[in-house]
């Protein structure tokens, strides 16, 4: 078997405070990149993370990192004060109030690629500007390198341009289902998906939360698969459910890292919609364990056994 392919992950790595109904936590690690390239690294090293940090950045939080095999080499230290987010959740952990957001180091930041990771085969552009994005796109150098990024609602409002021009670039976009709807003008997630593939990826990934996600490709060979859809490859995933939910924060942003390290874990970059829809599977699940507690607490606790386990589980449930 083809040995696992490199990782590159960019994007924010924050100090967080979150509240929720039962209980509260300061000074937690947070961050787009700090939760994928810790969700990758439970399928493929090596993952390499790339981000900007202040001088006021926990030194646990990155020894943690360390500790799982993520190498540190493209995150710069500041002399400034560390991205910091805070947030509240409400009885139904759905709904989510943010009190305050300081940009800090995140405010002038410009990526920058060490050579030494700049050929990582499998490229992940977690949630930060398409500036930031596009910087890093720029400075990735390996040949048929496979794309993954992510966004959010900010971007769409204030950087849609550039946000266009990345998704120029990508294999596979990854988006959640109100940004899907707002990017597209559409309240219909299966018109949002052809939409969102008109605009440049191979593949789009919708993630609904609690409720899975859905994934659409233009139907090829693929539309052989279970799936097809007038035109479409298709593949709608649950997530596996919980009956408590400590934390959501970062769920997402774990789906994504551990789809990117499912597909660099198959050894190569050339990758059909079959081995897509498991990585899909795997993220959703994969994802579930990080709204067990609050940050990345669950994550650094977990065993490769308990993650086979929710496999295992999870393939009997949706089985019939």
């Amino acid at each position: 078997m083809p040995a696992p392919l490199a990782i590159v992950v960019g994007g924010t790595i924050a100090i967080d405070h979150v509240k929720t109904p039962e209980s509260e936590g300061r000074d937690l690690l947070g961050g787009s990149a700090a939760y994928a390239s810790l969700a990758a690294s439970f399928y493929s090293q090596p993952v390499n993370l790339v981000g900007i940090v202040g001088k006021d950045f926990p030194p646990q939080h990155l020894a943690m990192l360390e500790g799982r095999g993520i190498s540190l080499t493209g995150v710069e230290r500041s002399e400034g004060d560390s991205f910091t987010w805070s947030g509240e959740y409400f009885r139904n952990m759905n709904d989510r109030t943010t009190h305050m957001v300081g940009l800090n180091v995140l405010e002038s930041w410009q990526v920058k690629i060490p050579a030494s990771i700049a050929d990582s085969p499998i490229v992940v552009l977690a949630n930060m500007s398409p500036d930031n994005q596009l910087e890093m796109l720029a400075q990735c150098t390996a040949p048929g390198r496979f794309v993954i990024a992510d966004t959010m609602d900010l971007w769409i409002s204030i950087a849609n341009e550039r946000l266009h021009q990345v998704l120029q670039n990508l294999d596979l976009f990854v988006i959640n289902e109100s940004e899907a709807r707002d990017f597209t003008g559409t309240t219909n997630l299966i018109q949002a998906g052809r939409l969102l593939l008109a605009k440049g990826p191979k593949y789009v990934v919708i993630k609904l939360g609690e409720f899975g996600a859905m994934l659409f490709s233009t139907a090829g060979d693929s539309a052989k698969v279970d799936g097809g859809l007038d035109g479409l490859s298709f593949f709608r995933s649950h997530a596996f459910p919980l009956e408590k939910v400590a934390d959501p924060t970062g769920a997402g942003d774990t789906f994504l890292g551990a789809l990117a390290g499912y597909l660099a874990a198959s050894g190569q970059t050339d990758f059909g919609f079959e081995v897509i829809r498991s990585a899909v599977v795997h993220g959703s699940v994969l994802a579930s364990f990080t709204c067990e507690d609050f940050s990345t607490r669950r994550l650094e606790a977990l065993k490769s056994t308990d993650l086979d386990a929710r496999m295992a589980a999870f393939g009997a449930m949706v089985a019939w």
